[in-house]
């Protein structure tokens, strides 16, 4: 009997399922790990301190999306081969099925070498590390069962079972999913924390000029609006409200500047590897950090010449 031919139909509907399919457990792994980040954090490691700076919202929205188009095309391609079983010999099948073996058992003997490698290493087997590990092997593990399961036919002979698995998928991820929002907060508290890194990127751009003027004049500025230059900064307002941020220079070598913040702030970890370059906007010292109450929260600044000196006695 002639193998069935692979039409261009045949073609885009596995493709688009092996697409999706990866692309939304990628995503659901790395949201999974993105969570346990934020639970369980390295000491010596640099994290956002506002998830919503992390990939988390595109890994949720990439989970919500891509995860019922494979289940789409997973029907459909399972509808095609209960009317036409020769269907099931199709070469593009057979490839998918193998590949998404092979990927499965590459990430399950990767994670295992990972584990005893730490080991090995004597390194710290923090929990974080071995929620990771636990992941995506469970992950990986539960993709191989069933693709092995698919190419063995055994979802032919328990199709009742083959619909439990694509229900408990679905509230997996609808799990995953509303975690998710507990950790973010809705979308309109999503934009709030949004409008309060921005400012806090603003007040570390005026922080910088400030700095900069003074190394240049050996003065600060009286007023905010004496740092804007047509050709290089003109000082940022608040995006929320409209209204000037708040700036006024409390001695020679000291300032504040302001702003009104809708959430509390949560901490940045650094370790003592992380490079100072990771303390955005020119921070005038290590203790000096954005961290805010909601309200209006005011930052004390002092500029240390030997850290900044004029650009007089720093010129050669």
């Amino acid at each position: 009997m002639d193998k069935p031919k692979t039409t261009p139909k045949d073609f885009f509907l596995w493709a688009g399922a092996v697409i999706s399919f990866y692309w939304s457990v990628i995503s659901f792994v790395l949201l999974i790990l993105q969570y346990i980040d934020y639970t369980f954090p390295n000491a010596l490691t640099y994290y956002p301190a506002n998830p919503y700076e992390s990939a988390i919202g595109y890994q949720m929205a990439s989970v919500c999306v891509l995860l019922p188009i494979f289940l789409l095309l997973s029907w459909v391609i399972q509808r095609d081969i209960t009317k036409n079983p020769s269907l099931k010999d199709l070469w593009v099948r057979r490839w998918a099925l193998i590949l998404t073996l092979f990927v499965a058992s590459v990430a399950m003997v990767g994670d295992l070498v990972a584990l005893l490698t730490t080991f090995f290493n004597g390194e710290e087997m923090t929990t974080g590390f071995l929620l990771k590990v636990l992941v995506i092997f469970l992950v990986a593990a539960g993709v191989f069962m069933h693709f092995i399961a698919d190419f063995g036919d055994y979802w032919d002979r328990f199709p009742q079972r083959r619909r439990l698995v694509a229900i408990g998928v679905v509230v997996l991820a609808t799990a995953t999913i509303i975690s998710g929002f507990l950790i973010l907060g809705t979308p309109a508290e999503a934009r709030l924390a949004l409008f309060d890194s921005q400012k806090v990127n603003d007040l570390q751009n005026i922080q910088q000029q400030v700095i900069t003027y003074w190394q240049a004049k050996q003065t600060l500025p009286r007023t905010i609006a004496e740092l804007n230059n047509s050709l290089t900064f003109m000082a940022p307002v608040d995006m929320q409200s409209g209204e000037p941020y708040r700036y006024e220079a409390t001695g020679a070598l000291t300032f504040k500047l302001c702003a009104t913040f809708n959430k509390s702030s949560q901490p940045i970890q650094f370790s003592p590897e992380t490079p100072r370059a990771l303390e955005k906007g020119g921070v005038v010292s290590r203790s000096d950090s954005w961290q805010h109450e909601v309200g209006e929260r005011c930052f004390d600044r002092t500029i240390d010449p030997g850290l900044y000196p004029p650009f007089s006695r720093a010129q050669p």
